[in-house]
């Protein structure tokens, strides 16, 4: 476990131990991970992140302890998965995943294109000519999501936009990336 996002000391010590709501932490950890990974601009890779009790963490990594001096430890801390191979297939990647009984949650940043439902029709049937047509396509739009869940089902998504690319231009739901929160919740199943 490596890399552990900046943000999460700051927006994490806002609340005293014990006063938040588990959700409002799920909330908290994904919105300093997203904020650490928008602070590398755009074109990323998907990036992984465990998300661990940040007491838990503090209690386990000694070393860690400046990062996490100010931070809640009833919170989650996000720690980065480095070294994920390359795939054109993350359903297919995190279907081979399985997490260690600490890690409470997980969290992943990918990159998308969308385009109007009407770019979609008449594409050529090879794979890479479809996708360049729609990488072209006028009205294409870049967005990031970042989708967390935790092991007991709760879920938070995030989307920034590449064209409104600001912190307080991120939307944030629980729907927004169905398929994506399932295909995470599903690598913190025993």
């Amino acid at each position: 476990m490596t890399d552990l996002p900046e943000s999460s000391q700051s927006s994490q010590s806002s609340s005293s131990p014990g006063s938040s709501r588990p959700q409002d932490a799920l909330l908290r950890a994904a919105v300093d991970t997203e904020r650490h990974v928008a602070r590398l601009g755009w074109d990323q890779p998907p990036r992984l992140f465990a998300l661990v009790r940040t007491g838990l963490l503090r209690e386990r990594e000694p070393s860690m302890a400046s990062q996490l001096q100010q931070a809640d430890d009833d919170g989650y801390t996000a720690v980065e998965q480095e070294g994920l191979p390359p795939t054109s297939d993350l359903e297919s990647l995190l279907g081979r995943m399985a997490w260690p009984e600490d890690v409470e949650g997980v969290a992943m940043a990918v990159e998308r294109i969308v385009v109007p439902p009407e770019a979609e029709q008449d594409l050529p049937e090879e794979p890479d000519a479809a996708t360049d047509r729609l990488a072209a396509h006028p009205d294409r739009k870049d967005v990031r999501l970042l989708a967390a869940c935790l092991r007991d089902g709760r879920s938070i998504c995030l989307l920034r936009q590449r064209d409104h690319d600001s912190d307080d231009a991120v939307a944030v739901g629980q729907d927004i990336a169905p398929g994506l929160t399932h295909a995470l919740a599903m690598t913190l199943r025993d």
